[in-house]
């Protein structure tokens, strides 16, 4: 009964058409289909990606706002860093950062309100890549 089960015709070689991959066989016409329809999607993304031109917003934990808090929003100007944040653009406009230039940019963030996509806790990962790196006091 077994033996029946675990032979194997060794005069045999393994073909292409002998290979399965569950509805599609190699060598089937519909492969081409499936990777028309990748690159279809792929390219839908990526337009997308450049219609709607994502960025993320990181505000780090203040007096104002202690658990500190992180967007993601649509229609980013061509000026504003995909990650950003109070400092990053005081770092991007006058080269340092100040409680005046602070207070400035989160001002202009209120804009960003009509456009978030998302509001997340505050990331440290994207705090850093807004501001190349640097940490600043709170």
């Amino acid at each position: 009964m077994w033996g029946s089960l675990i032979k194997i015709p060794w005069n045999r070689y393994l073909c292409a058409s002998d290979l399965s991959l569950g509805d599609h066989q190699i060598g089937n016409r519909r492969s081409p289909r499936i990777i028309a329809l990748l690159i279809s999607l792929i390219l839908v993304l990526i337009l997308g990606w450049i219609f709607i031109r994502p960025g993320v917003f990181t505000i780090q934990p203040i007096e104002a706002l202690p658990e500190g808090i992180t967007y993601i929003y649509h229609s980013r100007g061509t000026e504003i860093p995909f990650f950003s944040s109070p400092e990053g653009l005081c770092l991007k406009t006058r080269g340092g950062v100040d409680i005046f230039c602070r207070t400035a940019a989160l001002e202009g963030s209120a804009e960003l309100a009509e456009r978030i996509f998302v509001r997340l806790p505050y990331n440290h990962w994207a705090y850093l890549r807004s501001t190349g790196g640097i940490e600043f006091d709170r």
